[in-house]
């Protein structure tokens, strides 16, 4: 065991929209520690959101990224031999981190030319309620009921 808890580390809002939010995002977003790039995709796939559907492109940004991030996961426990999968509640934080992961990873694997496109389809299609991130958020949720008789082996 560590002797002290780490530091949180707070990172700055982003220039565009002053919002912490968009720089975590970025920051996953970014390859090679090219943050410039990783801004300019994000800036323009929010563009291109904003003129497909007429909304703030920010706000349906937002609204994808909840429609995304789960509010219940699984984990494996050992218990005398064998492993079950308990259903935990997600931390807010890790809610947030999970959900801007499977938006990129799956934005990542669209078929469209390039990734500014291919982030502003996943947008579009996570604010609406479908697309592959809302499905791994539904297949995790459904994981999770599933294992519910489980949930007495929680930590």
């Amino acid at each position: 065991m560590r002797k002290a808890k780490p530091k949180k580390r707070y990172i700055l809002p982003d220039p565009k929209f002053n919002d912490t939010l968009v720089t975590k995002f970025v920051n996953c977003l970014m390859v090679d520690g090219k943050k410039s790039i990783a801004y300019k995709i994000f800036y323009d796939a929010v563009a291109k959101v904003e003129t497909k559907v007429g909304e703030n492109g920010l706000e349906v940004w937002k609204k994808a990224l909840n429609n995304i991030a789960p509010s219940v996961e699984v984990k494996s426990r050992r218990v005398g031999g064998a492993t079950f999968q308990v259903p935990m509640e997600v931390r807010p934080d890790r809610k947030i981190s999970l959900g801007i992961k499977w938006m990129i990873n799956y934005a990542r694997k669209r078929g469209e030319k390039t990734m500014m496109d291919r982030l502003a389809g996943e947008i579009i299609a996570a604010s609406k309620g479908e697309g592959a991130g809302v499905k791994k958020k539904d297949d995790t949720h459904r994981m999770a009921e599933a294992n519910k008789a489980f949930s007495h082996f929680r930590f």
